[in-house]
């Protein structure tokens, strides 16, 4: 313990007995901490010991000056020095304020515990100060780590405050850490690098800083010979064509004058031969130190010589060789890849065909591989809402369509297919009420067939359906209304379009707007009547029906799928 510290216990026992008049020693004396710092930063200082209970009452700071006064430290926050409990705080003091400052805290018993801190406040220079800096970083590592002070992290920890670095007093942006990991530093980095911590105390900001010292040691490491290049057995070169061989080797770290890479043509080296010169360069990397020798043979003119000769690549470093062989390969012809190229682009282009033709055979194989995988669990009962008109139809369009609808339609797609189909006439029950039933049997269907024939579907026919034969007509009126206000507007089903016949000399101009929209988007399918094998349910016609209704029939679903 050095005198001046004595003194001062001795004053601090003394003056105990005076107040109190009895002996009580200390309990305990901790150990002296120093801290330094120039004006115009400040020090928010807890003892160790106080982590727990740095704001205890039983607690009094004394400071001892320069002309080893006592002095007592106040706790009013308007003096730069002054204390709370046990936290003492030196906000921007001057280098007056520099002095042995000691921390008593007292006990119900009487007795007490002192810390003590010893305060450097020194005037700002150009330059950090040697005395100002805590400690150094010297190792041989690529990248250093860097750790902010003790004093300044635990001061930014307590009070929140926020990190800053600088390198030779400027700053380096983007570090915000108390760690500082600095990128593969070399000799040229040697710095002091400085951690200032930013706080705030009674709404006002305050720094603390702290530096450290960062050195690079030079190490040399010989390892055995690594070959970096060439990594390939051959190398595709041209006759008559000019080339360069690269042979690169690693020797180890900092081994620069016991690293050599050369090269051998076919067991000698070729620098007296014509035609072939080779140069090496060695070199030290940065920031790795890293010792690699490159030899570069250059060949002029390829011959077919040297397509027999072997290259061999020969590392040589303090205690093994290594050594690697490469041969020239001549470049093959690339007709072979245009004509595979040519023939895979064919081929996708026929695959693509392939598909594009046969999409919906496609589709419908994989439905009856998985015929129960795609069941609908919707609730509707019906496949198909099946809508048409006959009003003002000629004698022939009517029975053209009164065939289709009553017997066709239903052969193939219940018969052979076994979808289920609502047609009115056949569905309904009779004296059921008409707007009801309608309406009812649309939520109960998954898709909306329109049968189009010439005249059909005209805004200005808004008759009632009736049932299904020659000497009572189905005319679409409302269940069109319905049907295209739940496919457009409601979107709850799809809408399958087929015509019969020619569509007529108005074409489809005189159908509703939304059903001329939904035309647009998709043609309707032309029924080919009186064609070869239009009844087939396998036909082209039938199989693009087939492909438009619901992938599996809601007679094939299980009853849970359905109710």
């Amino acid at each position: 313990m050095d005198t001046s510290r004595l003194l001062l216990l001795i004053f601090m026992v003394i003056a105990a007995f005076e107040c109190s008049g009895s002996a009580n020693l200390p309990i305990e004396d901790y150990d002296e901490e120093r801290y330094s710092f120039v004006e115009g930063e400040s020090l928010y200082f807890v003892p160790d010991a106080l982590k727990t209970d740095p704001l205890n009452k039983n607690f009094t700071w004394f400071r001892k000056t320069s002309d080893n006064k006592i002095e007592n430290i106040t706790t009013d926050e308007n003096e730069s020095v002054h204390h709370h409990g046990g936290v003492l705080l030196l906000l921007n003091p001057l280098t007056k304020d520099s002095g042995y400052y000691t921390g008593r805290r007292y006990y119900p018993s009487g007795q007490w515990s002192n810390y003590y801190v010893e305060v450097n406040i020194y005037k700002p220079s150009p330059t950090i100060d040697s005395r100002l800096i805590y400690g150094g970083v010297e190792n041989s590592d690529q990248n250093k780590k860097v750790e902010c002070p003790a004093l300044i992290n635990k001061i930014c920890t307590t009070l929140k405050g926020n990190f800053t670095w600088n390198k030779d007093s400027k700053p380096l942006e983007g570090q915000h850490e108390a760690v500082l990991w600095t990128k593969g530093p070399t000799k040229s980095d040697d710095d002091i690098y400085t951690c200032i911590c930013t706080w705030t105390h009674n709404g006002k900001e305050y720094n603390s800083s702290g530096s450290r010292s960062v050195k690079h040691e030079d190490t040399s490491s010989h390892r055995d010979v690594e070959i970096l290049s060439p990594t390939d057995k051959e190398q595709i070169a041209e006759e008559g064509v000019g080339i360069k061989l690269n042979c690169s080797v690693f020797c180890g770290i900092n081994v620069k004058p016991r690293c050599n890479a050369i090269w051998h043509f076919d067991g000698a080296p070729p620098n007296r031969l014509a035609g072939y010169h080779q140069t090496t360069n060695t070199v030290n990397e940065e920031p790795s130190e890293k010792t690699i020798s490159t030899a570069t043979l250059t060949i002029d003119k390829v011959s077919a010589e040297d397509f027999k000769a072997k290259f061999k690549c020969i590392g040589r470093g303090l205690y093994k060789n290594g050594s690697t062989t490469l041969t020239l390969k001549p470049r093959e012809s690339i007709m072979p890849l245009v004509v595979g190229g040519v023939c895979v682009f064919l081929f996708c282009v026929f695959a693509a065909a392939l598909v594009k033709c046969f999409a919906i055979d496609l589709a419908l194989f994989f439905r009856s591989c998985f015929p129960l995988s795609r069941c609908h669990k919707d609730g509707r009962l019906f496949d198909a809402y099946v809508v048409y008109q006959m009003q003002n139809a000629d004698k022939v369009t009517e029975d053209a369509l009164c065939q289709f609808v009553a017997k066709v339609l239903p052969s193939v797609l219940e018969e052979k297919c076994r979808y289920r189909l609502f047609i009115h006439g056949r569905d309904d029950i009779p004296g059921e009420d008409r707007l009801e039933l309608v309406e009812d049997r649309m939520k109960q269907s998954r898709r909306l067939m329109v049968i189009l024939t010439p005249g059909s579907g005209s805004e200005s026919e808004t008759s009632d359906q009736h049932p299904v034969s020659p000497q009572n007509p189905v005319v679409g009126g409302f269940d069109w209304q319905v049907g295209l206000h739940h496919a457009l507007m409601q979107r709850e089903m799809s809408v399958i379009l087929i015509q019969l016949g020619d569509e007529g000399p108005q074409g489809y101009t005189h159908l509703p707007a939304g059903l001329q929209h939904l035309i647009l988007k998709s043609a309707p399918l032309r029924w080919p009547e009186g064609s070869r094998g239009a009844a087939a349910w396998n036909s082209r016609f039938w199989k693009r029906v087939r492909y438009l209704m619901p992938a599996t029939p809601a007679k094939r679903c299980p009853q849970s799928a359905i109710i």
